[in-house]
């Protein structure tokens, strides 16, 4: 299998599939396909489906070009039908893993995913599970399904392993096809195998790592790493308000020393498809040996707690102006989870509108990115432009994203107060009517 395997990839007549065709899934498959691998995406959702096969973009980090032409020669189809599986010699698994209502880990869309596969799960393929994940699923979940469901056998039959997607939206430096990749699988030759079907489509360094379980480990600690020192400068954000000290100005000063520090900033919380979610996997699978993640546990209690602190503060704000947070007109700047996407999966500000609503505020939003939301079933429109009329007749603006095309100046001039939790003025000079976090 291995020998046969190597030899499809070299001449490049593997057939690959990726399932979930999402923020990980979609740049993976552009690749593979614009690598010379005929490609199939699966997804559940049927309007994804449909516009990748009109060769219609969705996703920011695929370039719209790129995507028409793989669909227009042939290299790049999509479907709901599983029943194509049988068809592919590479499966890779992009789907979301969320947490559910009582923060633990949902991975009902990884199990799903794999029983739709192991259906059609022929001899001589590979499989392996991108979406991040607690250690051991691969292993304890993945490998007994598939196994189950296609009468195979690990590695005689197929080959699995795991590979955690690196992907962070709107980085104008690295991408899917240039971001180094780790890869671990179950036995030597599997992870040889699935590392060279990598090799053949990325410009990047592909690292083979010993198992499955050290792999998906890797990638909850990057996104822990993050988890922890965000954690530890809000917590001193706060401290230094206190104090009457700038946190953005300590954490500028900081990072001049040119070894053994990485600047890290406050802000109104966390956002994204990993960091405020990959912890509670880690501490979740931790209790499983008696163990907790204490440090880990503490920085996400800051973490969450960010958002209730943004809106206290900015009530204590308002009463500077003798007015109350109930009643008052607050526009909030920003939903996105991080400057210039459209992207508010995880959206702190969105919790903090919550808050703010909570409270008894007449809350609007403003995203030139984000033009309306999703949340709680219910869509949500922000403001389709902002005048000076517009930001004059709010009791206050907080700044929730650091959107680089917003015309900060206007907004400074016109506000009556303003509450930047992201320290996007910072090139203001005027700043009487701002406050930072």
């Amino acid at each position: 299998m291995k020998y046969q395997l190597l030899e499809k990839i070299n001449n490049k007549s593997i057939v690959v599939g990726v399932v979930g065709l999402g923020y990980v899934g979609l740049p993976l498959a552009v690749e593979k396909a614009k690598a010379g691998f005929k490609t199939i995406g699966f997804d559940v959702q049927d309007e994804k489906v449909n516009m990748v096969n009109r060769g219609e973009n969705y996703i920011g980090d695929v370039v719209d070009s790129d995507l028409d032409k793989i669909v227009k020669t042939g290299m790049l189809s999509a479907t709901s039908d599983f029943s194509f599986i049988k068809d592919v010699d590479f499966i890779a698994i992009c789907v979301p893993t969320p947490l559910d209502e009582h923060q633990q880990p949902d991975i009902s869309y990884v199990k799903n995913s794999t029983i739709a596969i192991s259906k059609y799960l022929k001899k001589n393929t590979m499989v392996v599970l991108e979406s991040t994940t607690y250690p051991g699923t691969t292993e304890e979940l993945i490998k007994p399904l598939l196994e189950e469901g296609s009468g195979l056998k690990c590695g005689n039959d197929f080959y699995l392993g795991f590979s955690p997607e690196r992907v962070d939206p709107g980085n104008l430096i690295y991408k899917t096809k240039n971001t180094p990749k780790v890869v671990g699988a179950i036995g030597k030759d599997a992870t040889e195998v699935i590392a060279a079907m990598y090799r053949a489509v990325l410009e990047s360094d592909i690292l083979e790592v010993s198992s499955p379980a050290v792999a998906e480990m890797e990638k909850i600690l990057e996104n822990t790493y993050r988890n922890i020192n965000i954690g530890l400068v809000n917590e001193l954000a706060i401290l230094c308000n206190k104090m009457g000290i700038s946190m953005w100005e300590v954490v500028d000063a900081a990072k001049t020393k040119p070894y053994g520090f990485q600047a890290f900033y406050p802000g109104p919380g966390l956002g994204g498809h990993c960091i405020p979610l990959d912890p509670y996997y880690l501490s979740w699978k931790a209790r499983e040996y008696g163990f907790h993640t204490s440090m880990i546990e503490s920085s996400m209690i800051i973490n969450d707690k960010m958002p209730e602190y943004c809106v206290e503060r900015a009530g204590k704000i308002l009463n500077r102006f003798k007015k109350a947070l109930n009643g008052s007109k607050v526009l909030v700047l920003g939903v996105a989870y991080k400057q210039d996407i459209d992207d508010y999966r995880e959206s702190p500000a969105l919790r903090v509108i919550d808050i703010l609503k909570d409270e008894g505020a007449n809350v609007d939003y403003y995203d030139p990115w984000v033009k309306e939301y999703r949340e709680h079933g219910v869509h949500v429109k922000g403001l389709e432009n902002l005048t000076d009329e517009v930001v004059q007749s709010y009791d206050l603006v907080m700044i929730t994203t650091a959107h680089t095309n917003i015309d900060y100046d206007m907004i400074q001039r016109n506000a009556n107060a303003i509450f930047d939790t992201k320290n996007a003025m910072k090139q203001i000079t005027t700043r009487d009517n701002i406050e930072v976090l």
